[in-house]
């Protein structure tokens, strides 16, 4: 199985907002953000953060899926 972060991107263009934007917003790592970028496992922690920020569930900012096609 594999995570992916795609909806966390669309979120991110759709509300104009920037990588950096949202490391500072949700106040995580730049190495959890380079994690995610690369769709590899990060904190719980770190996906609370930014549904926090981004004021929406886990469900809106990621997908799990079975195969290891992002």
């Amino acid at each position: 199985m594999a995570v992916c972060y795609n909806k966390l991107w669309k979120i991110l263009i759709d509300k104009n907002m920037s990588k950096t934007q949202l490391i500072k917003e949700a106040k995580i790592s730049t190495n959890a953000m380079a994690k995610l970028g690369k769709n590899e496992d990060v904190r719980v922690e770190v996906l609370v953060k930014i549904c926090s920020a981004l004021n929406c569930s886990m469900d809106d900012i990621m997908e799990i899926q079975t195969d290891k096609n992002c």
